[in-house]
């Protein structure tokens, strides 16, 4: 009999929470299936199985709280199904999701074995949508291959004609639009954690920011004339963001204060380039880490990015991938922000803000000229970094960007 454990947290990370078993006690499994996810504060960690075997009890439920490397449910390598421990058949299958009822009672909306068999061909973003919604995926029509479910058909889901939808409390979810309704969900531990560190952004740092713009204009033209190229080279599109995380390398080489973090009393001046790229996915906003920017060629940054983007729409980035960090950068501009203040990610002294590029027309050389621009909003804590820093930073970063030979030729 082997144990099963929780991952080992970092010192950032204090515990987790069970969300979903995928296996149920006394059922086969292979190497490296997935059992059990555990959401932290950070990230949704996967716990595998060691080895082909079954697994024979489960000692943390959904929705308990694990500690790291915290005993989680036992495993025998090697056994079958049939020589694993006999389930009483009155008694239900450990629970794979569970929720209890708003007045407190019962647990209700309970999967067993025969759910869970109904349920294989599910996607986990499906059946994330269904805990979350209380909507039974059985009963929506499905517009994925075969008919299968998707996670746009939970979000806008259409009734088979011989169905109806149930919320979490056994109640119809009104489908008139003329009906006033509402839907009350737990917020995730990230939520509550991105939560509890915006607010304390703002509560304990002395926090400003600064603007300027940049006209684009040279920076896509450039990126018209390679991008070919360029993907054809990498195998990744040119995007504007590589150049944004190397003119702020360049930046941060200049001014030091803003790539350090607080620590105490204490000011931590980093001498290497780690910036985090704000991510969005189904969970909420994340931010990887990009290492050691002042060594990666702008393919490698794409590439980076690219890799990052689909580990968080899938749900896999590890803690490695977000821990640390000496500087972020935020792009609110792919949803269409025209301008907005980056809140600091502590203890970061400071963040940049992209925005929106819209045409606009601006004053050159004594004529109007209509030209691609992007407002830039740089936050810092203002304890660490004085408006001066902040503002040359942010003005290294614009004259980069408008002439990007300067990143080519080290001026």
């Amino acid at each position: 009999m082997a144990d099963i454990k929780a991952p080992v947290f970092p010192e950032s990370v204090a515990d987790g929470t069970i969300v979903e078993w995928h296996v149920t006690e006394g059922q086969q499994v292979n190497r490296d299936d997935l059992l059990a996810e555990i959401e932290t504060d950070k990230v949704v960690l996967e716990v595998v199985a060691p080895d082909d075997g079954v697994l024979t009890k489960i000692v943390k439920q959904v929705d308990d709280t694990v500690l790291s490397d915290e005993l989680i449910a036992q495993f025998e390598a090697g056994a079958s199904a049939e020589e694993a421990p006999a389930v009483d058949p009155d008694q239900p299958a450990a629970p794979v999701q569970a929720k209890q009822a708003a007045d407190g009672g019962e647990p209700v909306q309970v999967t067993d074995k025969k759910d869970e068999a109904e349920h294989k061909d599910q996607s986990p973003a499906v059946r994330k949508a269904a805990k979350e919604s209380g909507v039974d995926p059985k009963e929506v029509e499905g517009s994925g291959r075969g008919g299968r479910v998707t996670k746009t058909d939970m979000a806008n889901p259409t009734l088979k004609s011989d169905s109806s939808i149930k919320s979490d409390s056994g109640l119809p979810v009104a489908e008139s639009m003329g009906e006033r309704t509402e839907k009350r969900v737990p917020m995730t531990r990230l939520r509550k954690r991105v939560a509890e560190r915006l607010l304390s952004a703002s509560q304990d740092t002395a926090m400003l920011t600064t603007f300027n713009e940049v006209n684009m204009k040279p920076l896509m033209d450039m990126r018209a004339k390679y991008k070919e190229k360029f993907e054809k080279r990498h195998g990744v599109r040119l995007g504007f963001m590589s150049l944004f995380v190397k003119a702020a390398t360049e930046a941060l080489k200049r001014f030091p204060a803003v790539n350090a973090s607080l620590d105490g009393d204490d000011i931590v001046y980093h001498g290497f380039y780690d910036i985090g790229v704000a991510v969005s996915s189904d969970r909420g906003l994340v931010v990887p880490v990009l290492r050691d920017t002042d060594r990666m060629s702008m393919a490698d940054v794409e590439s980076t990015i690219r890799e990052f983007g689909g580990k968080a729409q899938q749900g896999k980035l590890g803690l490695e991938d977000m821990t640390g960090g000496t500087f972020t950068i935020s792009n609110g501009g792919v949803f269409g922000s025209l301008m907005s203040t980056p809140i600091l990610n502590p203890p970061q002294t400071a963040i940049l803000g992209m925005h929106a590029i819209n045409d606009r027309p601006m004053a050159v050389d004594g004529k109007v000229e209509i030209l691609p621009m992007m407002y830039l909003a740089l936050s810092y804590d203002h304890r660490m970094i004085d408006g001066k820093e902040a503002v040359q930073f942010l003005v290294t970063i614009k004259e980069l960007v408008e002439d990007p030979a300067m990143l080519l030729l080290d001026l």
